[in-house]
């Protein structure tokens, strides 16, 4: 299997992927916070078994985890390096590691719940669409999908205030410009898309209900939920 630039990429920052998120995501607790604190009112039963996508280093499933005491975690990420981190942070919560590319398969289902986190937007726009559509087959009835990321803007010209603000705001959040000249160089694999144009794919690959719940500037957390039987 061959292993995509974005793995590849990230897989040589996983020791110290971590420390940085808090420099490089604005308002990093408000936007984790508020993916953990959709899920459990979202999905209709009991969350048991979470599927994460582009997982890295399990910062998404840790909190998940300790909001949901009995819920279990399959790992999906294209970087065994990221994959270690989240092991070692998850112990023995986790059921599965999938060392792959989202571009592929997905585990076999049921899911409870699907989640992701600053992963899907190194998809190409085809990719995000074929992959929603996947998620949705593997939920379970009334099961959610909740995706917090970086989106564009919907202009050329908010997609480079968002890029410039996201700057400044890393710059005011104690980034180095080294970090930061790190960060625009692992952005060269972003494929983001509009917030809109998801929430339309969304609801094409089946999804009875798709919202965004959060959005601030260029990161939104989209949440997705699949009709119950009957």
């Amino acid at each position: 299997m061959s292993i995509p630039a974005a793995s590849r990429t990230f897989s040589a920052h996983a020791a110290e992927y971590t420390a940085l998120r808090r420099r490089l995501v604005p308002q990093f607790d408000l936007f984790y916070g508020t993916a953990v604190r959709a899920l459990g009112p979202l999905a209709e039963g009991s969350l048991e078994r979470i599927l994460d996508l582009g997982a890295g280093t399990g910062l998404l499933s840790a909190a998940v985890a300790e909001a949901h005491p009995q819920a279990r975690f399959e790992l999906l990420d294209g970087s065994r390096e990221m994959l270690a981190e989240a092991e070692q942070r998850l112990g023995d919560r986790i059921a599965a590691v999938h060392i792959q590319d989202m571009s592929e398969g997905l585990p076999d289902g049921p899911f409870d719940a699907v989640i992701s986190a600053l992963a899907i937007h190194h998809l190409e726009d085809a990719e995000k669409r074929a992959l929603f559509e996947r998620v949705h087959a593997v939920l379970r009835p009334g099961g959610v999908f909740i995706n917090g990321d970086q989106v564009a803007g919907p202009t050329p010209a908010l997609r480079e205030l968002y890029v410039e603000t996201w700057k400044r705001q890393c710059r005011e959040l104690g980034a180095t410009e080294a970090e930061l000249a790190a960060a625009l160089e692992r952005r060269r694999h972003d494929r983001s898309a509009d917030t809109e144009s998801q929430l339309d794919w969304l609801r094409e690959a089946g999804f009875a209900a798709a919202d965004c719940i959060y959005k601030y500037w260029e990161l939104a957390v989209l949440v997705a939920t699949k009709e119950t039987d009957g």
